[in-house]
């Protein structure tokens, strides 16, 4: 028997622009914490006391503020509004990128970055893009967010090699602050303001919720494996810069480099996307890209004679890395509870920024210890304990959330069970003063008219 879907909305003008206009806040501001990542390693040689150490310390130093204050930040613009943390957060960006531009010392960039990051916006980003949309359309503006994410950290990767051979250093930190005023001018002027503020359990944390969040064991080993990730590919640019200059191709060139590795790398991943998610092939997928992870990093040490040789082992790097970035929040959408899939994703960010800072502070001492080739071996080494750690997961199936609007409702027992006898729908959790239910569904299974029909009558 066929299953008609469920019908899909056009976004208003008004989500339209809001969703282009946070995407867009969202994206200069991760362009200007990633520009100095391709770069930094070989230019901040020159700054006054930089070690191996203090120069990982710097590239990773934002991860730390980002990972402890996104949270309450988040949870802060519930009580005061979004768009007052978020201007706060994106001037504390423009400060630290200010900081960092006027100095001539590693100790003052690692301040700035500090700053940087300090600007912690994700959640309340998040929030506001939940309170100018509706339920049914709020998951394309969020993929939309997220696209700009990935999009931001490749032109990075081009744009900042680039950059530094015409401005220096210090001129990317200026025009990384110059994106924060960017940012600001957006929110001002293009993006809607809230017609009211309300908690949105499937886009931002609930403090109530992060005790069962953090005693789930198959969000705790996503959550590790975002760590392992970003933990990995902050060491990643501790090194490869150095190894691109130590083998001839000038810092200002290396995008000679990313340009073609990224984008064959794209090209790579996309059928293995398809075998995962629309094959349910997800568990083989994710355990062979966290794989080739270890094994471009070996390659990258124990093979790694010259440009041509790196080049093909970053595109399996950035194969493996790109698959894993798109699997894990799939993942964490699909094992979460449906009420709680907005704590689950604030946990994920989290554990996401602070594998980034622990990524240069660790790279940065095992560079000093044991010199590039050490990080190299360290980075796999992380990679093989995600897999050990990965193995045990399963293939989650297709499952998805959907939020639908119950207004008053008398019998919030007898309204669950009704949702939950609907073929394909998982879990349901009504929350009575939100007016609104919860949905964990099987999209192979379910019954989309039936659904309809129960919601109608509702």
């Amino acid at each position: 028997m066929r299953r008609s879907k469920l019908p899909v909305l056009p976004m208003t003008g008004s989500e339209q622009r809001a969703a282009a206009g946070l995407a867009g806040i969202y994206a200069l501001r991760m362009l200007g914490l990633f520009l100095i990542l391709p770069v930094f390693a070989v230019q901040a040689q020159s700054l006054v006391g930089a070690t191996p150490l203090l120069i990982g310390l710097a590239i990773g130093a934002y991860g730390l503020t980002q990972a402890l204050l996104q949270i309450p930040f988040g949870l802060l613009s519930d009580r005061i509004g979004r768009k007052p943390v978020i201007f706060a957060g994106l001037a504390l960006f423009a400060l630290g990128s200010v900081v960092a531009a006027m100095s001539d010392s590693i100790h003052g960039v690692i301040l700035g970055r500090v700053l940087q990051g300090s600007g912690a916006i994700a959640a309340a980003v998040m929030a506001l893009t939940a309170d100018l949309t509706r339920e049914e359309v709020r998951t394309r503006a969020m993929a939309g967010i997220g696209v700009s994410i990935g999009l931001s950290f490749a032109v990075a990767l081009v744009m900042g090699p680039a950059l530094s051979h015409w401005i220096g250093l210090d001129g990317i930190f200026w025009f990384t602050a110059a994106l924060a005023l960017g940012g600001i001018l957006i929110l001002a002027l293009v993006v809607p303001n809230p017609d009211h503020t309300s908690v949105h359990r499937d886009a931002e944390p609930v403090v109530a919720q992060l005790g069962g969040v953090l005693r789930n064991p198959e969000l705790l080993r996503l959550d590790f494996g975002i760590f392992c990730l970003h933990l990995t590919m902050t060491s990643l640019f501790l090194v490869v810069p150095l190894a691109l200059r130590d083998h001839g191709l000038p810092v200002g060139h290396h995008w000679w480099i990313y340009l073609p590795v990224l984008s064959l790398s794209v090209a790579l991943m996309v059928p293995f996307i398809i075998q995962a998610e629309s094959r349910g092939r997800m568990r083989p997928v994710f355990l062979g890209a966290v794989l080739t992870l270890a094994g471009a990093m070996m390659g990258l040490h124990f093979f790694a004679a010259g440009i041509a040789v790196i080049a093909l082992w970053l595109v399996l790097f950035f194969t493996a890395v790109n698959l894993l970035e798109a699997s894990l929040p799939s993942l964490i959408s699909k094992l979460a509870p449906a009420v709680a899939k907005g704590t689950a994703m604030g946990v994920y960010s989290t554990s996401q920024f602070f594998g980034a800072f622990c990524g240069g502070t660790l790279g940065g001492w095992v560079h000093e210890v044991w010199g590039e080739s050490g990080v190299f071996l360290f980075a796999a080494a992380v990679a093989l304990v995600w897999f050990a750690v990965a193995w045990p997961m399963g293939n989650p199936g297709r499952l998805g959330n959907l939020v639908i609007r119950t207004g008053a409702v008398a019998d919030v027992s007898a309204l669950r069970q009704g949702l939950l006898a609907v073929p394909g729908v998982e879990d349901a959790e009504v929350v009575i003063e939100e007016g609104l239910a919860y949905l964990k569904v099987d999209n192979a299974r379910l019954d989309s008219a039936r659904l309809q029909e129960l919601s109608a009558g509702i």
